[in-house]
This record gives structure tokens, sequence and C-alpha cells, in this order.
């Protein structure tokens, strides 16, 4: 095996495991607000099921579609706050897709990542051309993920998670927290 197709499996594991090249952790990362609707489409239910999962277990409430004309159709229905859409799908392709969803009223405020395993550049021209967000090679892992969510809250696109508040209010709803205790958990 040579040192690239080494350093690419090693990279391919780093990422799925939630390593980063640039060194953050996916957790010291910005999040957007937990229960958040996330829209992932996919042709792929590996990848569907995946991604769901990263997201999930991150706070996010997570609807799949398969196919262009099922992820406009989900995205018009639930308004979810972040669509990760995979290029090439059937039926309508991701970019008809992303066009659709950017020329409708309802849902053109929502912010779009195209996802994609092709190697060529010139798909995230594209893709950003076309009013994408945001853009994730496959194959991408948690780091990947959480680093997409993270420059879209530092952007303004998405809201970010009040963790303060959220752990607060964890301990407040905690069997063991006694009510004459409510007062201490604000400072």
């Amino acid at each position: 095996m040579d040192g690239l197709a080494l350093r690419n499996g090693i990279g391919f594991f780093k990422r799925l495991l939630g390593g980063s090249a640039d060194g953050l952790r996916a957790d010291a990362r910005l999040q957007t607000a937990s229960g958040s609707r996330m829209l992932v489409v996919d042709d792929s239910p590996t990848i569907c099921a995946v991604l769901g999962k990263i997201l999930g277990q991150d706070g996010y409430a997570v609807s799949k579609a398969l196919d262009g004309e099922s992820a406009i159709e989900l995205a018009r229905r639930e308004l979810p706050s972040l669509i990760f859409l995979d290029i090439v799908l059937p039926g309508i392709n991701g970019f008809a897709v992303l066009r659709a969803l950017r020329h409708d009223e309802l849902t053109r405020h929502i912010p779009i990542v195209m996802i994609s395993g092709n190697p060529q550049a010139t798909e995230q021209f594209y893709a950003q051309r076309f009013g994408a967000d945001d853009f994730i090679r496959k194959p991408f892992g948690r780091a990947d993920v959480a680093a997409s969510i993270d420059q879209l809250v530092r952007s303004g696109r998405l809201a970010a998670r009040d963790v303060a508040f959220e752990r607060m209010l964890a301990l407040a709803m905690s069997p063991e927290t006694e009510p004459g205790n409510m007062a201490s958990l604000a400072t």
C-alpha cells in the first residue's frame, strides 16, 4: 500500500470517528438549537442512516428523503432548519432541487449543505453558484458535519445553541434537583 492510500484510509477512519484535520474537536464547535429539524436527502439508505445517526446523537430531529421530489415535498411541509442534499439523485438531481428550493418563497431561507462523492471540484463550484451554503465531500464523518453546522452558526445562517441554558434546564428537570435549589442553578 502506498503512502497516499494509507493516509487517505487513516483520514477516513479519523473523520468517521470524529477526528479532524484542523485539530478542532467536534464537541468544541458551535451547534444550532437542540431539537432543530434536519432534512437528509440521499439516494443511499446507508448515507441517510449514518448522517441521521450523527445528527440525532447531537440532539437534532431528522427527516429523510431518498429522491429529489420527496425532498422538495418534505422541505415545504416541515420547513427544516437545515438540509443536507446529495447531488446525484434519482429523478431530479440535487442541483435542480437546490434551484427549486431557492426559488420557493417558503424554503429560500433554509440553509443547504450539498454532499457528493464525486472528486471533481466543479460540483463544489456549481453548488455554491446555485446558492448552496456549504459543501461536504463523501466520505465524511462527524467532524465534517459539525464543522459545517459550526460555519453556518458563525455566519448567522443558523441560530446558536444556548448550551448553558440547556444544562440549566436539564438540571432543573432532573429528579435529584430540589425545588429550593432552583435559584442556585441560575448563578
